[in-house]
């Protein structure tokens, strides 16, 4: 199985438990290990937990982020599955310096398309390129590595 697919493997899990976590916060742990049971490799586990907790820890910031890019709505009428994964996108995008953002949008739209409403792919989509947008334009996306600064930078304007 390929990196790519293995991840968007793990992201579902991470999605099924945050999920299951907004529905029912207690028995947190066992919730966790009885979703994360299925990811047989320790370094995948350590991906997805490292995953839920940063969304966890941050959630308030994430959500902060996502209402700045929601005109007149209020984040609880965005669709649970679609918070999640705006909230995930968001998380890997700012906390997690060495995946491509383009990546964690793709994976997020291809995962939306799989859970989620036919135009959730859309509007997840605009949201976090409006975010990475902005995070580009204050110079505040922290990438590392190669392949992963380049295409995180805003290209220079060319002189007329």
């Amino acid at each position: 199985m390929s990196q790519i697919f293995k991840r968007r493997a793990i992201r579902e899990k991470v999605l099924q438990y945050l999920f299951a976590y907004e529905m029912n916060p207690t028995n947190d742990e066992f919730m966790k290990n009885e979703i994360l049971s299925e990811i047989p490799e320790d370094t995948d586990k350590i991906f997805a937990r490292s995953l839920i907790n940063q969304v966890l820890a941050n959630k308030s910031q994430l959500d902060e982020i996502i209402k700045s890019k929601v005109d007149n709505w209020d984040i609880s009428r965005i669709a649970l599955i679609d918070r999640i994964l705006l909230r995930i996108g968001v998380c890997e995008i700012t906390y997690f310096p060495d995946i491509p953002p383009k990546v964690s949008i793709n994976e997020c739209i291809e995962i939306a398309k799989l859970y989620s409403t036919a135009s959730s792919g859309k509007f997840i989509n605009g949201i976090l390129d409006a975010i990475l947008d902005d995070l580009k334009k204050n110079q505040k996306l922290n990438k590392q590595g190669r392949g992963l600064l380049e295409e995180s930078l805003p290209k220079p304007e060319k002189k007329k």
